[in-house]
């Protein structure tokens, strides 16, 4: 083989060696198994990845938490380690608001977008460890820790602060009389910016079936829908529960 240059003397040398030129087609070989490899990757796994963890599924999984089970859809489960069948310590869920349902790509903003935190709603499940939940603790618990006169809060409710050495850091707790239920109690910081989106500025818990602690958070932004947020939350959970076995044999 013979070039258009001659290189170091008379005699004209070809500019790439037959080991070079063995070696670059290999290397090209190689590059084009891996295109092939990721194309079908991308094909296969693609929508998938571009859900970024969620799942549009609405498939349903029999969880029990303590002596409480549901059958809670695919797309409200947070965590993908979550979905799936049998006994679990703690289930996290997430919903958006004011739909109150699970991911779809309608919704996928919802989910992604972290300035719109405030259009979620996220639910731990878990067993009850307290006897009380947190409605049950203001008579005995947190009208102990209440410094200085109830406070007229946003919304219909109550303001009422609590002692520095309450523990409870710079929170607030707002409650309002329901009538023919208990008093509704929920705690929140509240933000520099009252408009501003975080995800979880508040957060109440209750107990449902026959010993499940749901404990939820949201914005402060949506503390304007309390009450129906409350119903929302627990509607959603009382209409999945399955069965629910006393402990006590």
């Amino acid at each position: 083989m013979q070039t258009d240059m001659a290189v170091g003397s008379h005699e004209e040398q070809p500019l790439i060696s037959n080991r070079v030129l063995y070696r670059v087609t290999a290397a090209i070989a190689g590059m084009a198994a891996l295109t092939f490899a990721i194309n079908v990757t991308a094909r296969t796994y693609g929508g998938q990845l571009a859900l970024g963890g969620h799942t549009d599924s609405t498939q349903e999984y029999a969880i029990t938490i303590g002596s409480d089970t549901l059958n809670l859809p695919a797309n409200t489960i947070r965590f993908s380690e979550q979905r799936t069948n049998g006994p679990s310590e703690q289930t996290n869920l997430y919903f958006a608001w004011p739909e109150m349902t699970g991911y779809s790509p309608a919704l996928q903003r919802k989910f992604d977008d972290v300035g719109n935190a405030g259009s979620l709603i996220f639910v731990q499940l878990s067993e009850a460890t307290m006897s009380r939940d947190m409605s049950g603790r203001l008579e005995p618990i947190y009208n102990r820790l209440f410094e200085g006169k109830p406070e007229t809060g946003p919304y219909g409710l109550t303001l009422n602060r609590l002692k520095p050495d309450s523990g409870y850091g710079d929170e607030v707790i707002f409650t309002a009389p329901r009538p023919g239920t208990t008093n509704y109690v929920v705690r929140c910081i509240i933000p520099k910016n009252t408009d501003a989106n975080g995800s979880g500025d508040c957060q109440r818990d209750i107990h449902l079936g026959s010993g499940l602690s749901v404990l939820y958070r949201f914005s402060y932004a949506n503390l304007r829908d309390w009450n129906q947020l409350d119903g929302a939350v627990t509607r959603f959970i009382t209409n999945h529960l399955v069965s629910s076995t006393s402990t006590g044999g």
